[in-house]
């Protein structure tokens, strides 16, 4: 699963449609959302909202200190035991496919902060982030 029944999920706003993948975008959030649960714990709060460029990906836990927020996206990084260290690499290999760049900063809660732009948005038939 994605995440845990005690994580909230936060839409902000209307984020629109973008023009992608929808398979591919289903799994890019699945590996954000499973990322936070097991980095920020079972009750983490997530929030989804557009930017002006995209749309970005916070939670509400520890976040990434900053002289380790390239190197999360690496493949076999982790800082989990049972972690795999593919998830957010996935997360970053998905965002190129689709022609955007993906950052990790510092969430407006300390947390961490996935900000996707290059996202043009679909006149229709695109996919919710």
């Amino acid at each position: 699963t994605a995440g845990d029944e005690r994580a909230t999920l936060d839409v902000s706003g209307d984020l629109g449609t973008v023009d992608c993948d929808r398979s591919r975008l289903r799994q890019l959030f699945e590996n954000l959302l499973r990322n936070a649960v097991e980095h920020a714990g079972p009750a983490v709060t997530v929030t989804v909202r557009r930017t002006e460029d995209g749309f970005l990906v916070e939670d509400d836990g520890p976040g990434v200190p900053a002289d380790e927020r390239t190197a999360v996206f690496e493949a076999g990084h982790t800082t989990n035991a049972e972690g795999t260290g593919f998830g957010l690499n996935i997360v970053r290999t998905i965002a190129q496919a689709h022609g955007w760049s993906v950052t990790l900063e510092e969430g407006t809660e300390g947390g961490a902060r996935f900000v996707f732009d290059g996202v043009e948005q679909s006149a229709d038939g695109g996919a919710a982030p």
